[in-house]
């Protein structure tokens, strides 16, 4: 059975480990219809477009998507 020769110092041990949890940046794609960035194989969060078709419909600046009070 392997055994180490040396310790290890808490230092090089914990550096190792860390390794582990590293986060990675977000990947983006520009869309092709409007140019926003967005993540990849998702509709477009700006124009609602994926892959040449209208998927989403995206309501104008001025509009309100709620509901009005009764």
């Amino acid at each position: 059975m392997a055994v180490p020769k040396k310790k290890l110092s808490r230092s090089r041990r914990d550096m190792r480990r860390a390794n582990h949890d590293r986060i990675s940046a977000v990947t983006l794609t520009n869309c092709s219809q409007c140019g926003e960035p967005m993540p990849p194989h998702r509709a477009c969060p700006s124009c609602g477009v994926y892959r040449g078709r209208q998927v989403v419909e995206i309501a104008a600046e001025g509009e309100s998507t709620e509901q009005p009070a009764k």
